[in-house]
C-alpha cells in the first residue's frame, strides 16, 4: 500500500506529514469502531439490573455502613462522571446513607488528585456531595497487611478497603502491558495497594517471556494471577462496574456484577475492539499515544502496546502527547552518562540485575526499567514529545526525544530509509495481532 501522506490524531488536533519516499505502508492498524452507547447512564442502569454472576448491588448493599467506592484516577480517561449516578442511586435505594460512603481514588503509585480533578472525574455535584480521598501507597497506618500470595507477594491494602463491608469498583477495561488487560480487581491491586505489594507483583513479569503481555491470555499471566489472588484476601463482598471505551472515548459497553466475570467478559470485548490484525512485523512502526494522552507514563503506552509489531532492530516513532508533561515520572538529579548506543550495549548485562538495582530507585520502578532495557536492547525507539521538559531529555540521553516533528521524522527516516511501515493512530489502546 502506498501513502502520500500520513494523518494521525495528536491531542485535540491532527498531525499530517508526507510519507518518506522509501516507506511502504503495509497497514493502518485502526481499532474496530464498536457500537456506540448514546446514553451511558441508561446503559449503566441496564447493566445494574442484569449483573453478571452476582446479586444486584441494591441487595448486596442492604444494611451496609462502610461502603467504599473505588474509582480509577485522573491518569485514566474513563469518564466515570457519566455512569456513577446510577451506581450511587442503587446504594441510596438499598438504604445506605451518604455518610456511610467514601469514594477512594485508586492511584497505585501515581500522584494525588486535586479537587478540580476529582470534580472532573466524578462530576462537580458528586465531588461536593460525597467524601472522597486519594489512596497513598507509601507505608503507614493507612495500610493493612493481609498476608502473602503463593508467589510471595506481601499484600498491603488501604485500610478503608480492608475494613469495608462492601466494595464497589468503577473503572475501565483496556489493553495493558503487564496485566494483559486492565480492569477487574486490578483496580484494587495495584490501585489501592502498598508500594511494596505493587513492586513485588509487577516484578513477576520481569522475564523475557512475560515482560510484554498486551492483549495476551490473562490465564497465562503470572502477574495477573498474583494480583487476583491478592484481591481474594480482601473479605468484603465486591461489585464492579467496568466501562469499555471506543477510541474516541465514548462508550462501547458497560458491564456490572462479579469482578472476575465482568473482567472476563470485558476482556473478550476489548480484544475484538483493539486487537488490530496486521500482515506481519514491520521495519518501522508509527504509533500515536491517543487516547492515553495524560502524561509521559500514559503516553508511552503507545510504545508498550505496539512494539511487538516491529522486526528486531526496527524503529518505532512514538507521537507522545503528554498533556501533563512528565506527570508522576521522577526527573533524575544527575544526567545518565550513557547514550542510546551505550545503553544498548549495557542492557544485556543489566537486565539480569534489575531486581537488585538501587541507585535511588523506588521499588516499583524495576518493571519500568526492565521493559525499557529490553526495548532499547532490541529496538530503536524515537519520541516526538514537544511537551516534555528539555531538562529531562538532556538528562535521559539514552531516550531519543525530539521536540520538533521534522527532526523526529528525519531521525526515523535516517534509521530506516527503505522500510515496510505499520501505522497505529490509536496506539494508546491498539495492539497488533498477527495472522494465525
Amino acid at each position: 500500500m502506498s501513502a502520500s501522506r500520513i494523518v494521525i490524531p495528536f491531542g485535540r488536533n491532527e498531525l499530517s506529514f508526507a510519507c518518506p519516499s522509501g516507506w511502504n505502508v503495509l497497514a493502518v492498524a485502526e481499532p474496530a469502531a464498536g457500537e456506540k452507547i448514546e446514553e451511558p447512564e441508561l446503559a449503566c442502569a441496564a447493566a445494574l439490573a442484569q449483573p453478571l454472576d452476582s446479586e444486584s448491588l441494591r441487595v448486596l448493599a442492604r444494611a451496609k455502613r462502610r461502603v467504599v467506592v473505588v474509582v480509577d484516577d485522573i491518569s485514566r480517561p474513563t469518564p466515570v462522571a457519566q455512569f456513577i449516578g446510577p451506581v450511587l442511586a442503587e446504594l441510596t435505594v438499598a438504604g445506605v446513607p451518604d455518610e456511610a460512603i467514601v469514594i477512594l481514588f485508586a492511584q497505585g503509585v501515581h500522584r494525588a488528585m486535586t479537587a478540580e480533578e476529582a470534580a472532573v472525574k466524578l462530576g462537580p455535584a458528586i465531588a461536593v456531595r460525597h467524601r472522597w480521598l486519594n489512596h497513598d501507597s507509601l507505608p503507614g497506618a493507612h495500610l493493612v497487611y493481609l498476608g502473602k500470595t503463593r508467589r510471595k507477594t506481601e499484600v498491603w491494602i488501604n485500610r478503608l478497603v480492608a475494613e469495608a463491608d462492601l466494595i464497589v469498583g468503577l473503572g475501565a477495561i483496556e489493553p495493558h502491558i503487564i496485566a494483559s488487560f486492565g480492569g477487574g480487581v486490578k483496580l484494587l491491586v495495584p490501585g489501592v495497594a502498598g508500594r511494596k505489594t505493587i513492586a513485588q507483583n509487577h516484578a513477576l513479569n520481569t522475564r523475557p517471556e512475560t515482560f510484554n503481555n498486551v492483549g495476551l491470555d490473562p490465564a497465562h499471566n503470572p502477574m495477573r494471577a498474583d494480583l487476583e489472588e491478592a484481591a481474594t484476601m480482601i473479605k468484603a463482598p465486591m461489585f464492579f462496574v467496568n466501562a469499555i471505551l471506543r477510541s474516541d472515548l465514548t462508550f462501547a459497553r458497560i458491564l456490572a456484577g462479579d469482578p472476575s466475570s465482568v473482567y472476563r467478559h470485558g476482556a473478550a470485548v476489548v480484544s475484538q475492539l483493539y486487537g488490530a490484525t496486521v500482515p506481519g512485523p514491520a521495519d518501522v512502526v508509527l504509533a500515536c499515544s491517543h487516547p492515553m494522552n495524560h502524561d509521559f507514563r500514559q503516553s508511552a503506552k503507545a510504545v508498550t502496546n505496539t512494539v511487538r509489531a516491529l522486526k528486531k532492530g526496527g524503529t518505532l516513532l512514538c507521537f507522545a502527547v503528554c498533556e501533563q508533561g512528565l506527570g508522576d515520572v521522577t526527573m533524575r538529579e544527575k544526567p545518565v552518562r550513557f547514550g542510546k548506543k551505550g545503553m544498548r550495549l549495557l542492557a544485556r548485562f543489566l537486565l539480569p540485575l534489575v531486581g537488585r538495582f538501587r541507585f535511588g530507585m523506588q521499588e516499583d520502578d524495576h518493571f519500568i526499567t526492565y521493559f525499557t532495557l529490553q526495548t532499547i536492547k532490541n529496538y530503536n525507539v524515537i519520541f516526538y514529545a514537544p511537551t516534555l521538559p528539555r531538562e529531562f531529555t538532556e538528562k535521559m540521553k539514552f531516550l531519543e526525544i525530539h521536540h520538533d516533528l521534522d527532526r523526529a521524522l528525519a531521525a526515523a527516516t535516517a534509521a530506516a530509509p527503505q522500510a515496510d511501515v505499520l501505522v497505529f493512530p490509536h496506539g494508546g489502546v491498539t495492539y497488533p495481532v498477527f495472522p494465525a
